[in-house]
């Protein structure tokens, strides 16, 4: 039986009921539970495999709730939180008391954000409390971006995914603390960075730090198939060093026109938002078909592609 449903009554009976209900958000879906309850952050933890040393990203409704999380909000917070939420952007700010240690992995901030799907931001609004919500996946594992995947991921293991269909943007959202009240990227996500600037002005990136990450998504190996896979310059010449190998490939426009292997092609228009909205259903599909390695192809190092090759970089063996 499916534990796939649209029923957020079904969800806000659990989510109440301190049990896990998975998500959907614009981004990817999430695997959500009661800030305020012990037992459903560390089942987070526990059904993800996630350690603990990685902090939980709070989803709220508005903007306007975020003085329940947070004590301090600098200027640039606030302009960027008018600018882009409901949306892909996460804030990382001094937390207030009230939210609970395990959640920001013992620092003194909290990540929080207003995601941008209809279902949730309803659920949300019918909620007493936030949810911490990060990916509905295994620690490491390929991000969920449809109700199958996380299903097939969870389905012994949670007792619903709230269906709002395919997320529309595809990789996670993009992470922006602060340090000296000036912002600082934590994370490249759904967000053009020129986006970004264009709201705050130049902006630092920060985004790899293995031992006590500020923010998820720092560590250097994550969002990872289980197959070998590797990210290249030039695909066709990698084929050549798997001869008599079942390979895939992942490539951003270009046909390779070869048929001997398994080809995904992300944007054959050439549209960064479109191969981001696709890259993980894409992984998720290679991934499935009992290959022996998957190639994948570097992007333009400009506006989505950065956040694309970031997500690569992570998931795969460079050479």
């Amino acid at each position: 039986m499916s534990i796939i449903s649209k029923n957020i009554q079904k969800a806000i009976a659990l989510l109440t009921n301190e049990q896990l209900v998975a998500i959907p958000t614009e981004t990817v879906y999430g695997l959500a539970g009661n800030i305020y309850s012990e037992k459903a952050i560390k089942s987070i933890f526990s059904t993800k495999k996630r350690p603990f040393f990685n902090p939980l990203i709070v989803h709220i409704h508005s903007v306007n709730s975020l003085v329940d999380i947070v004590t301090d909000i600098p200027e640039k917070a606030k302009l960027l939180a008018n600018a882009f939420w409901p949306g892909s952007m996460t804030l990382v700010l001094k937390k207030n008391n009230t939210i609970p240690d395990i959640i920001t992995a013992g620092k003194d901030t909290v990540a929080v954000r207003v995601p941008n799907h209809p279902l949730t931001l309803k659920l949300l609004k019918q909620l007493p409390f936030p949810l911490a919500a990060p990916s509905a996946n295994p620690f490491g594992s390929i991000s969920p971006t449809k109700p199958t995947h996380v299903e097939s991921y969870f389905k012994n293991d949670i007792q619903m995914v709230l269906d709002g269909g395919s997320c529309k943007n595809g990789i996670e959202s993009t992470i922006i603390g602060f340090e000296n009240n000036e912002p600082i990227i934590y994370r490249l996500g759904a967000l053009d960075l020129e986006d970004i600037e264009a709201v705050v002005g130049k902006i630092s990136i920060k985004n790899k730090e293995e031992i006590s990450p500020d923010a998820p998504g720092m560590l250097a190996r994550h969002y990872a198939p289980t197959t070998r896979t590797f990210l290249v310059d030039d695909v066709s010449s990698e084929v050549k060093n798997h001869q008599g190998k079942k390979i895939g490939i992942l490539v951003f426009k270009k046909s390779l026109n070869n048929e001997t292997i398994t080809e995904i092609i992300l944007s054959e228009k050439g549209s960064l938002k479109e191969a981001a909205s696709k890259l993980y259903d894409s992984l998720h599909e290679l991934d499935h078909q009992k290959l022996d390695v998957i190639i994948t192809e570097k992007f333009p190092n400009n506006g989505l592609g950065t956040s694309i090759n970031d997500r690569l970089q992570r998931a795969t063996f460079s050479l």
